[in-house]
This record gives structure tokens, sequence and C-alpha cells, in this order.
């Protein structure tokens, strides 16, 4: 939850999407990440620090199983390891979405979160974070959600 709080005061939070997910997922860089260093580092495994920032956020339940197996997050643990390129990628796609909905209710994490997790009609009955989790279109789909939201279209 507390990843969330900058959300209140955008004039304390990085101006561009690469260093706001880094700075969600608690990457080293934070701010400082630009769009090429972030590829790299999903595209070489983020940390589990990341892993365990969305689940700060967003819940164990919505991440743990949805996103990245148990097995797989405890072994990576242990053996303080990155995640593999798959599970960094769709940790990446998640925190895209939780980003975006975190700007949108201004760092409001009840908010963010009863957004998250309602049935959406545009979402043929999905919750955003099912929808989300289900592939990288997914994300994409709840993303233009979003955007349409922000624009003022009618949901």
């Amino acid at each position: 939850m507390q990843n969330l709080k900058s959300y209140t005061t955008p004039h304390n939070m990085p101006s561009g999407e690469s260093g706001r997910l880094a700075s969600l997922l608690t990457l080293d860089e934070g701010a400082g990440v630009d769009e090429v260093a972030l590829a790299r580092e999903v595209g070489e495994g983020l940390p589990t620090r990341a892993a365990m920032a969305l689940i700060d956020v967003l819940g164990r339940t919505r991440v743990v199983g949805p996103i990245i197996p148990e097995a797989t997050l405890r072994r990576h643990v242990k053996s303080r390891t990155k995640l593999p390129r798959e599970h960094s990628e769709r940790l990446y796609a998640i925190s895209r979405v939780v980003d975006a909905a975190a700007r949108a209710w201004h760092g409001d994490h009840a908010a963010t979160l009863a957004f998250l997790d309602r049935p959406h009609p545009l979402l043929a009955g999905q919750s955003p974070i099912d929808m989300a989790c289900s592939s990288t279109a997914g994300a994409d789909a709840v993303l233009a959600l979003i955007r349409r939201a922000e624009a003022g279209i009618a949901l």
C-alpha cells in the first residue's frame, strides 16, 4: 500500500511512466529509469522484490497464482535469483495497469482496488485485474478503458 502514497502528490512522483513503474516495482534506479533500462531489466528478469511490491499493493491472492505461481516465487526468493522473463513481463504488464489506475484515482488505494476488482461491462463482465492478468492484450484493454475514463468518455 505504501507504493501508492506517491500518487496522492503527483509533483513528488516521476513524470515518465518508466520512472513510475520502476518506483512501483521498487527497482534500484527508481525514478531515474528510462524506457530502455526498464526494458532491459524486464528482459533480464525482475528481482523478487518487484513481486513483493505488487503483493503489497494488490494483496497476495491477486499476484501469487494469477501472475506468478507460488512455487516459482518461493524458489526465486529462496535462491535470491531473478524471476524468469515470462513472469517479469507479466509483472510489468500488471504494474502498468496499477500505475494507470492509481493515477486516475489519485493514489486512493481503496478506490484503485475497487476499480480493479469490480466486474466491468466494457470488459465483458470481467474485473479489470482479471482481464489484465489474462494476457498482455487484456492489460492493454484495461489501459484503454482507463484512458477513455480520463478523457471523459462515459463508461
